[in-house]
């Protein structure tokens, strides 16, 4: 009796058990571990893994569910490796800084991860708000709230007057003197703290703003913003901590400096040239492009009122130049993962950038595999993601007829599997099970 009482004790919950596995039934089912698509396949999920993919339409054991997807073209969950999930351009966005409490930031966050999520995007790289971000997180995989798998940079780090200088814009009496607490460096010693607070805060990884930026409160765009020896300090403490870095960049210079220091990603890269783009092939960087900020920025300067005065004149000559730029890349061979800057574009409509790759020159096979395979060898997650595959965790998502086809067709999801658990299904939103 006594062993049997310990062994009751030591047993999970009878609601944890093995739940039915799922068969999904795939007209249509992209390999993009081969840049292939296989037609008439199962996928087996068992509880939040992948079973099996099987050819033909296996047939179901009676316990088991069966989902039919025959009209469908199925792939991995899809991942966007840069979003701001804790805010959304606005007309009103720069006095909401000043409005706004963390709980009320914390409350839109949740918003924009659902929507995310049920766009089919079961990943996304966070890269930069107030903190909130950690704590979405943290929710989202305790089962607390709904939205995709967040990598987090928690707060980019900038210098003084850069990019993510908080208070860049702020009336002097306010603005203060932010440090290496606030994300705020000057010199290698506070690079290097700077680094050390994010991980104390709960990072998954770095942000820096290596050049200016279109959306802050300040004159410059485009120039350098860190040290060579900055640069360093932040990348190799990142490392010691296991962390890669973003390095945020519009202009020649600053990526150049952050190529060199060893970032793993350039965002935006905007002026890129022929000189870096083989500096970057050389060194293995990756690029992601944002093409749907540049063109939402670039649209919204013509609308009078919507943006800051010293914000118009960077986006109408940085947001157009994104898409030449990317084209420019993919055609020499630069690593490109998918990326959207959502926050700065709205979220939910992250699929939007796929037919702007489509648009630039990209095949479409290449583009969901930005989004899927390569975006998960940038985080370092391929054994996991990326990929539908025996052993692979269950984020599978599926759009009715064929986005090889029809790139647009993935901006009306379908179905969408997290973990294992369907979020969306018949294109309608449904409680996780």
């Amino acid at each position: 009796m006594k062993k049997l009482l310990i062994a009751l004790l030591l047993a999970p919950p009878f609601w944890t058990f093995a739940q039915p596995q799922i068969y999904l039934h795939c007209g249509k089912l992209i390999d993009t571990e081969r840049g292939q698509v296989h037609a008439r396949q199962t996928v087996i999920v068992s509880g939040n893994r992948i079973a099996s993919v099987q050819d033909g339409y296996v047939q179901p054991p009676a316990d088991a569910r069966l989902i039919d997807l025959t009209e469908h073209t199925v792939m991995p969950g899809l991942m966007d490796m840069h979003v701001h999930i804790e805010h959304q351009s606005n007309p009103k966005a720069y006095e909401e800084r000043f409005r706004k409490n963390e709980a009320d930031v914390a409350y839109d966050a949740a918003v924009y991860a659902r929507r995310t999520l049920l766009a089919g995007f079961t990943v996304v790289r966070d890269l930069g708000g107030r903190g909130v971000n950690v704590a979405l997180r943290n929710a989202i995989n305790a089962g607390k709230a709904v939205g995709p798998r967040i990598f987090t940079a928690e707060k980019s780090i900038a210098s003084t007057g850069g990019h993510a200088d908080p208070t860049n814009g702020v009336r002097r009496d306010l603005m203060g003197d932010p440090g290496p607490k606030e994300g705020v460096v000057n010199g290698p010693d506070e690079a290097r703290k700077a680094v050390r607070q994010r991980y104390k805060n709960g990072a998954d990884l770095i942000k820096i703003t290596a050049t200016g930026g279109v959306l802050s409160v300040a004159k410059d765009g485009q120039g350098p913003q860190f040290t060579t020896e900055e640069l360093k300090a932040i990348i190799e403490t990142a490392h010691d901590y296991g962390m890669h870095v973003a390095a945020h960049a519009h202009g020649k210079e600053g990526m150049k400096r952050a190529i060199l220091a060893g970032v793993t990603s350039i965002e935006h890269g905007t002026l890129m040239d022929d000189e870096l783009i083989e500096l970057m092939k050389k060194h293995g960087t990756w690029y992601v492009p944002t093409i749907s900020a540049g063109k939402f920025v670039a649209e919204k300067a013509k609308t009078p009122g919507y943006f800051p005065a010293p914000v118009v004149p960077k986006a109408l000559a940085i947001g157009p130049q994104i898409q030449q730029t990317f084209a420019k890349a993919y055609r020499a061979g630069v690593k490109i993962a998918f990326g959207t800057d959502s926050g700065v574009s709205p979220h939910g409509q992250n699929a939007r950038e796929f037919a702007y790759m489509v648009e630039a020159g990209m095949p479409p096979m290449e583009a969901i595999r930005a989004a899927t395979l390569h975006a998960a060898t940038l985080l370092g997650q391929t054994q996991h993601l990326g990929s539908i595959a025996e052993g692979k965790l269950a984020d599978i998502v599926a759009v009715k007829g064929d986005p090889l086809e029809q790139i647009d067709l993935l901006m009306q999801m379908s179905f969408v599997m997290k973990d294992g658990k369907i979020y969306k299904i018949n294109g309608k939103e449904t409680l996780p099970h």
